[in-house]
C-alpha cells in the first residue's frame, strides 16, 4: 500500500510517497519545489496573486504524480503562512482544484508534534528525552518528547523566509543585520526558554530545511561532521559576512535555492542555540511530511490519535461519558439510516461531536452548546487539524437551539444529515438514561420523516413535546418536519 503527504510550507512545497511494509514506511518517491510562500504575504497578510499562481502551478504537476491514489491515502496540510492568509479560502479553492485532494490547515502545535513524529520515526529507538527543532520558512517549532509521545510542543513565528525579508532584504549581510535578525527571533523564542532550555531534554536534533542546509554546509566544508555547534554557527557566520551579499554567497554543501534564505535561517538558528543552551544538534532525516504520513498509517489501522485526543479532552473537562456514550450510540444509528453512503471521516467527525457535545458544561449549563463549540475550535487538540476543529465544533453547536446559526452547514444534504442525527440523538436521551427505541424511521429528502411507535410516545410525552418543537425549527429554515406514529 502507498501514502502520500504533501506539505504546503512557507518556504517549500514537498511531496513524499511511502511503501507501507508493516509498521514501518519506506521512501517511494519524493518531490520538492521551492515556492516561498511567505514571501508572497502582504503587509495585510494577504496572499498575492503571483505567490497563489506559482503555488497552484506547483501542486498541480503533484497532483500528476498522485493521479490515482484514493483519498484516504493522500493528506496534504498547510502550516504557518497559510495558518495566517487572510483570503485562504481564495487560494484553498484554487490549490484543491489544482491537487485533487482535500488541504488541511493545521495548527502551530499539530505542526510541532507531526514535526516530533516524523523526527522520531527516522531516528534509532532511545529513552532519552529529546529536544527537536524545525526552522521552517515562516514558524519555528519546538518540541520535547520522549519515545513517540511529544510532551511539551510550541510553534512561533519566526522562520528563514520571513526574517530574511525583514532584516536581508536588499540582499545586504552585515554583522548589525546578523545581530538584530538574532536578537529579534530570540525574542520570539522568548517564552520557549522555561519549557524547553537545557535541563529539560537530554539530546537536541534538528529537522529539515535550515538545520538540514546547514548541517550539509558544516560537513561539506569540513568545519564538523555535519553536527551543528556554536562554533560550527560563528564559523558559517564569519563565512556569510566574508561573502557581504547575498548572491555572492558560495559555500560547499549548499543548494543554490537556499542562498535566499540562509541568513535568516542562520539568524534563527542561532537564536535557538543562544536561548536553550544547546551545545550541539544532530540532523534527523524525519520531518512533518513523515509525521503525517505515519499519522496516515495509524488512522488506516484504527489507531487514529484524534480518538484518544478526545477521550483525554472528555477527561479534562470532566465530561459525562456514560451519556457522551447514549448520544453517540443514538446519533450513529439515525446517521445510518439517513446516510448509508456517507464517508468514514463524516461518520467519525459526528462520533467526535457526540462524545465531546457537553464539554461546555465546564463553562456554564446555560448555553453550553455554545461553549462546547468554542472550546473545541480554540483548543489545541493533537491529531485534528483547523478545518476537523470547525466542522466539530459547528456540529456541537448545532446540536440544539436555532438553525440558522448554522445555515450554511445545511446546504451541504450529508452534513445536515449528520445535524439532525445529532439534533435528534441529544434530544432522545434527554433523561440520561439508557434509551431502548422501539420501531423508528427516519427519511431526509426535501421533508423530514420520523417515525416513532405511537404507545413510546404516548409513554414519553415530554420527548414529543421536545420532537415538535424541534420541527418547528427546522421549519424555519425552510425544512418540513413530521412525526409520525408508528
Amino acid at each position: 500500500m502507498l501514502l502520500a503527504a504533501v506539505d504546503l510550507g512557507s518556504n517549500s512545497f514537498r511531496l513524499e510517497i511511502g511503501k507501507v511494509d508493516g509498521d514501518h514506511i519506506a521512501r517511494h518517491g519524493y518531490w520538492k519545489e521551492t515556492v516561498r510562500l511567505a514571501g508572497g504575504l502582504d503587509e495585510s497578510n494577504k496572499l498575492s496573486k503571483k505567490s497563489i499562481d506559482i503555488a497552484v502551478e506547483t501542486l498541480a504537476r503533484m497532483n500528476e504524480r498522485l493521479r490515482g491514489m484514493k483519498n484516504e491515502h493522500v493528506r496534504a496540510v498547510g502550516t504557518q503562512s497559510l495558518r495566517q492568509a487572510r483570503n485562504l479560502d481564495e487560494f484553498l479553492l484554487q490549490a484543491q482544484h489544482a491537487l485533487g485532494f482535500p488541504i488541511e490547515v493545521i495548527s502551530g502545535r499539530e505542526e510541532a508534534r507531526l514535526v516530533f513524529e516524523g523526527c522520531m520515526h527516522t531516528l534509532p529507538p532511545s529513552t532519552a528525552r529529546r529536544l527537536v527543532v524545525d526552522i521552517g520558512g515562516a514558524s519555528t517549532e519546538v518540541i520535547v518528547g520522549k519515545g513517540f509521545e511529544a510532551e511539551s510542543a510550541e510553534s512561533f513565528k519566526v522562520g528563514c523566509v520571513n526574517t530574511s525579508l525583514r532584516f536581508f532584504k536588499d540582499g545586504r549581510i552585515d554583522r548589525s543585520s546578523l545581530k538584530k535578525a538574532q536578537v529579534a527571533a530570540a525574542a520570539e523564542l522568548e517564552e520557549a526558554v522555561s519549557v524547553f532550555a537545557r535541563g529539560h531534554w537530554d539530546e537536541a536534533f534538528g529537522s529539515s530545511g535550515t538545520i538540514g542546509a546547514v548541517s550539509d554546509i558544516l560537513r561539506t566544508q569540513g568545519w564538523t561532521d555535519g553536527t551543528i555547534t556554536p562554533q560550527g554557527l560563528l564559523t558559517l557566520r564569519y563565512a556569510l559576512l566574508d561573502a557581504g551579499e547575498i548572491k555572492r554567497i558560495r559555500l560547499a554543501g549548499m543548494k543554490p535555492d537556499r542562498a535566499e534564505v540562509l541568513a535568516g535561517g542562520v539568524a534563527v538558528l542561532s537564536a535557538v542555540f543562544e536561548s536553550l543552551e544547546i551545545d550541539e544538534m544532530r540532523p534527523a532525516r524525519g520531518a512533518l511530511r513523515v509525521g503525517v504520513l505515519y499519522d496516515l498509517l495509524g488512522r488506516r489501522e484504527r489507531k487514529d490519535l484524534r480518538d484518544s485526543t478526545v477521550v483525554r479532552m472528555q477527561g479534562r473537562f470532566s465530561v459525562d461519558r456514560a451519556q457522551a456514550q447514549r448520544v453517540s450510540a443514538l446519533a450513529a444509528q439515525f446517521h445510518s439510516a439517513l446516510n448509508t453512503a456517507a464517508s468514514d471521516e463524516m461518520a467519525n467527525r459526528l462520533r467526535w461531536a457526540a462524545l465531546l457535545h457537553e464539554v461546555g458544561f465546564a463553562i456554564s449549563h446555560n448555553d453550553y452548546h455554545k461553549h462546547s463549540a468554542y472550546l473545541i475550535q480554540h483548543s489545541d487538540i493533537a491529531g485534528f487539524s483547523t478545518s476537523d476543529q470547525e466542522r466539530v465544533a459547528t456540529l456541537v453547536l448545532a446540536q440544539r437551539g436555532n438553525l440558522k446559526k448554522v445555515y450554511q452547514a445545511l446546504e451541504d444534504h450529508e452534513g445536515a444529515a449528520s445535524i439532525l442525527s445529532l439534533r435528534l440523538a441529544v434530544i432522545l436521551a434527554h433523561a440520561r438514561r439508557t434509551v431502548e427505541l422501539p420501531n423508528w424511521s427516519v427519511k431526509f429528502g426535501k421533508t423530514i420523516e420520523l417515525g416513532l411507535a405511537s404507545d413510546w410516545l404516548t409513554r414519553h410525552p415530554l420527548t414529543q413535546y421536545l420532537l415538535e418543537e424541534e420541527a418547528t425549527h427546522w421549519e424555519r429554515v425552510g425544512v418540513a418536519f413530521a412525526l409520525r406514529p408508528l
